[in-house]
């Protein structure tokens, strides 16, 4: 491929690409998991069970596995709890990853549209990207449940299409994880990748990507307006 490539919105990826969301996480799993007289679980397993939402990170942790489903009445016992707990935190620890603010403070200077699509629930996405100062760089903002599907459907990817007026192929996904890749695929968008995140404990550079960046700004020099 030959960079840099010309796009007309940059759509970003929450956990694991914008912020380190897995502090708050797992912080709120260890409280469910005392809640119900369970043994915790450790921070790094925590950080392969991001991506798919609260829910099945929920039942990872209760069943010990990435694709193990829990006893059903106890996951209906766990997840209130759970929301609870990361309701309260859900900024307590969570912080941006090094070169976010500066990636979109050059994004906003080149004039491209830049939005965040995340599977994690708007009542969490909101606050979150408030606390931690990142709201108002974006023009649009879709939570796991703001559409009828969710990354890796390239729903989310279309509806930012339209709501910009631009095609797929003038879009660029950055995110962390082959939920991210396969939405972009699917979508006909271009998708780069950061190393530092949640790809469910496998290098990002087994996926499907146009290009592996170490950070934001070194995302944006890769691009240019359309």
């Amino acid at each position: 491929m030959d960079f840099p490539i010309k796009i007309k919105a940059v759509v970003i990826d929450l956990d694991g690409t914008l912020l380190d969301t897995a502090p708050d996480l797992a912080h709120a799993a260890e409280l469910m998991m005392a809640e119900l007289n369970m043994p915790p679980v450790a921070l790094a397993t925590i950080k392969t069970y991001i991506g798919n939402g609260v829910s099945r990170l929920v039942k990872r942790v209760l069943a010990g596995s990435m694709d193990a489903e829990p006893d059903t009445a106890l996951f209906e016992r766990a997840y209130p709890i759970y929301l609870k707990h990361y309701g309260a935190h859900v900024s307590l620890y969570s912080r941006p990853f090094p070169g976010v603010i500066e990636g979109l403070q050059a994004l906003r200077a080149m004039g491209v549209h830049v939005a965040c699509i995340t599977n994690k629930a708007e009542a969490f996405t909101i606050p979150l990207l408030r606390d931690t100062g990142l709201l108002d760089y974006f023009e649009l903002v879709l939570s796991g449940d703001t559409l009828p599907k969710r990354k890796p459907d390239p729903l989310p990817l279309l509806h930012a299409c339209k709501h910009f007026g631009i095609e797929p192929g003038e879009l660029l996904l950055i995110g962390d994880s082959l939920n991210d890749t396969q939405a972009a695929r699917a979508a006909g968008s271009f998708v780069f990748c950061v190393p530092y995140g949640y790809n469910r404990g496998r290098p990002v550079t087994e996926l499907d990507q146009d290009a592996v960046v170490a950070s934001l700004p070194e995302a944006a020099k890769l691009i240019i307006k359309a």
